[in-house]
């Protein structure tokens, strides 16, 4: 079965040239979950994007940069940002729209040691490793003193859910991994489990965002 990467990667490249980079996340029946569009991801920061890099005011990381729209935009505008995603064809695509990024697992000890200010974790990459406590604690680690998480969630009244899922395009569906979802009602719980306070929530060209500190 292809990995997800390789299925990720060829939505990418078809984006990035053009072409239809719509992807699909489905649960292991072949459920649809979610559209996923790659081609708005290479665009310049897309609606509901502008409050959340206001709030980057120093050092950010941005978990799961995908092709590096945020952190391409936030170097534009002066603020130091790193971009790390695991997949080393977005990682590419990233750094050729002039970001800072490197192929990294968030959970692996980062080559950049800082503290960061920010960490971002926008376009639903809240779900990432399937625990969103154990990513949510993991952000917090690495922030500096009084740093902030700024997270994508899913409208109030969402059903949250962890489990396996996969991509699938036009011709190929990836093997499993897991995944999960976070509605803005349960994202307090869970980050006072991560041991992070919940300090703000907005929704800007309905999307859901929430800033949470240590």
């Amino acid at each position: 079965m292809t990995s997800a990467l390789a299925v990720y990667a060829g939505a990418l490249h078809r984006a990035a040239c053009g072409g239809d980079g719509a992807l699909r996340l489905v649960d292991p029946a072949g459920t649809l979950l979610r559209h996923l569009d790659t081609t708005a991801w290479h665009a310049d920061p897309t609606p509901g994007d502008h409050g959340l890099l206001a709030r980057c005011t120093g050092a950010t990381l941005d978990v799961g940069c995908g092709p590096g729209r945020l952190a391409a935009a936030l170097s534009r505008s002066g603020v130091p940002a790193l971009g790390i995603d695991v997949s080393p064809a977005a990682v590419r695509l990233a750094r050729a729209r002039g970001a800072h990024a490197v192929v990294q697992d968030v959970f692996a000890p980062l080559a950049d040691a800082r503290d960061w200010r920010h960490a971002l974790l926008a376009d639903g990459n809240i779900g990432i490793g399937g625990d969103p406590v154990r990513l949510l604690a993991r952000c917090r680690d690495l922030l500096a003193p009084g740093g902030t998480v700024f997270a994508e969630v899913e409208p109030p009244g969402t059903q949250g859910w962890r489990g396996r899922v996969a991509l699938t395009d036009a011709d190929r569906t990836s093997e499993p991994f897991a995944w999960a979802v976070v509605g803005a009602d349960d994202l307090g719980p869970l980050a006072a489990q991560a041991g992070l306070r919940l300090r703000e929530t907005w929704t800007e060209e309905d999307r859901w965002f929430a800033c949470l500190s240590r």
